[in-house]
């Protein structure tokens, strides 16, 4: 059966009859704060119930789509029950210097970045500087209109705002551009249809939430991440990109993206390091640039109920929020999938990927983290068939 209704801002309390219904129970928060506390570290598969012949041959996937020229190169990692089973670098990271993909690469997040983002605005509304159901234009005056009068953080945050506008930012940028006057200037253009009604991927609101970001915290949005999730966390390779950003050598761990193939069939490398960076200020609907290790870490935070080897980045009752159905995104029986707060759901597991190549999934009920980390976002990816073989590793399968 096809759910077109919106869940709108569930709360704990009406979430448990919610969850009667929607085979996404395993995202209660009971089960997350229920769970141990784990913090990462390198096992063996057999500690934690998983076959290592199995997970081999999810690895083998990756070493064979690298053969076959259907990806450049990927790092994978698996961990279940804060035990890292698999961990390993596949193919190359820049192909034309010889340079491979090593476990530390560090990669271009893309949407990968919107969970974070939402975070970032969970912790202000745990400090009452923000609310739900605020309404932007209370922020950005600009957006004080019959277009964009009743969009709320809600909307921005699931995707609901009724706002189609199809690029980053309007071009050309402005004078003297910033997250904050760019987001301000959709206030002009604001919802093509009701907000709260329909659900559409929308970079121009999760653009938004960075602002409000810097206008609740009075902070940049890239320092208000640093301080509040990547320094707490640990999560030392992890920042927010932009134009003439101090990256240091932590820029010959990054890699190109191929986007496209040449006339001989061959990779081309996109964007690479060190290059032309659109924006001169960090934005929110991306531009994330991590590793899967500290990506891994951040995952692990959610599955704790929000904290990390003593820091605690949110409460079990916001990450329920979070990855609780706002809004139906398509399909039927196990494959349909709902939008939460950042998070996409689906089955029982809550994840997000990223145009440049990269995935991750989290799975409360098995406690398991997966990511797939590629900078080939065109290749032939068989990320499917790695989760199923992850899944299928547990002893007695799954």
């Amino acid at each position: 059966m096809q759910l077109s209704r919106r869940f709108s801002g569930v709360r704990p309390a009406s979430w448990l009859a919610v969850a009667a219904i929607l085979p996404l129970a395993a995202l209660s928060a009971p089960t997350l704060a229920a769970q141990e506390q784990r913090t990462l570290s390198y096992g063996d598969p057999e500690e934690v119930g998983m076959s290592p012949a199995v997970l081999e041959g999810a690895l083998g996937l990756y070493h064979e789509a690298v053969e076959r020229g259907e990806l450049v190169g990927a790092v994978l990692l698996v961990a279940r029950q804060g035990k890292i089973v698999l961990h390993e670098a596949v193919g190359m990271r820049d192909k034309e210097n010889g340079l491979p993909m090593e476990r530390n690469s560090m990669f271009r997040m893309a949407s990968n970045t919107k969970p974070v983002v939402a975070t970032a605005i969970a912790q202000l509304v745990e400090e009452g500087k923000l609310s739900y159901d605020d309404l932007v234009r209370e922020y950005i005056p600009e957006w004080d209109n019959y277009r964009s009068g009743f969009i709320t953080i809600d909307h921005l945050l699931s995707h609901t705002s009724g706002l189609r506008i199809p690029t980053l930012f309007l071009q050309p940028l402005g004078d003297n551009p910033t997250l904050q006057s760019e987001s301000a200037r959709f206030g002009a253009i604001g919802a093509e249809v009701p907000p709260g009604e329909t659900y559409a991927y929308n970079n121009p609101g999760y653009n938004t939430l960075g602002a409000l970001v810097e206008i609740a915290s009075g902070q940049l949005l890239e320092d208000r991440l640093r301080e509040t999730i990547y320094g707490p966390l640990g999560m030392d390779d992890s920042y927010n990109h932009h134009a003439e950003h101090p990256v240091g050598g932590k820029v010959d761990r990054m890699g190109s993206v191929y986007y496209e193939r040449g006339p001989a069939g061959d990779w081309m490398p996109g964007g690479t390091p060190g290059g032309p960076v659109a924006f001169p200020f960090a934005r929110a609907s991306g531009g994330m640039i991590s590793s899967t290790w500290d990506y891994a870490v951040f995952a692990q935070a959610f599955l704790n109920g929000g904290v990390y080897d003593g820091a605690r980045i949110l409460t079990p009752e916001s990450v329920e929020l979070m990855t609780s159905p706002k809004m139906h995104m398509g399909g039927e029986g196990d494959d349909a999938r709902y939008y939460g707060y950042g998070w996409m759901l689906q089955d029982g597991t809550f994840g997000h990927g990223g145009s440049d190549g990269t995935n991750g999934w989290i799975d409360p009920e098995r406690e398991i983290i997966g990511l797939v980390f590629t900078q080939t976002p065109r290749g032939d990816n068989p990320l499917d068939r790695f989760r199923e073989l992850v899944n299928l590793s547990l002893e007695g399968g799954s």
